[in-house]
């Protein structure tokens, strides 16, 4: 008998001591450890969180507890974080960085972020205008992409209040 066939042999045989890990969907009493780290401010720290729904630059994405490790670019949009007893703080975000860890920790590293309460939907709206003008108008080259810039951050800031 060939040495591969013995071992086969003696592996079918052998009693199953460890168990296979298996990827699963998370439990009601799973949470994730939230970072929402701004350049001056961190926002959570650690922070025991049963969700975090965010606007990653490849779609809107939801983080449960034993999501797969990702680094995902985001987009101007909503940072929804789910605690428990599905209390909801929603936060709008510039752009920045998510980071999924092993062993359900969560790491959010962005630009600029407040609470979506602290906007106004007729200050934006009227912002969102003046960008428009300027990226329209007979500026500077620099001038224009900057108003781009502004007026797509606008555009996501407005979408995010009219839910």
């Amino acid at each position: 008998m060939s040495a591969l066939r013995l071992a086969t042999s003696a592996a079918r045989r052998a009693p199953r001591t460890f168990a296979l890990g298996r990827r699963g969907y998370a439990e009601a009493a799973d949470k994730i450890k939230l970072s929402l780290v701004l350049p001056h401010q961190a926002i959570f720290t650690s922070a025991d969180v049963v969700q975090v729904n965010l606007a990653a630059a490849t779609g809107d994405m939801g983080i449960l507890a034993n999501h797969a490790p990702t680094i995902e670019p985001l987009r101007p949009g909503v940072v929804e974080v789910i605690e428990s007893g599905n209390q909801s703080k929603k936060w709008f975000v510039s752009g920045g960085f998510a980071t999924v860890h092993p062993n359900n920790k969560l790491t959010i590293n962005a630009v600029e972020a407040a609470p979506l309460e602290a906007f106004s939907a007729e200050a934006v709206r009227a912002n969102l205008q003046e960008a428009l003008r300027v990226a329209a108008g007979n500026g500077s080259e620099e001038d224009k992409v900057e108003a781009r810039i502004e007026a797509d951050v606008y555009e996501a800031l407005q979408h995010a209040l009219a839910k």
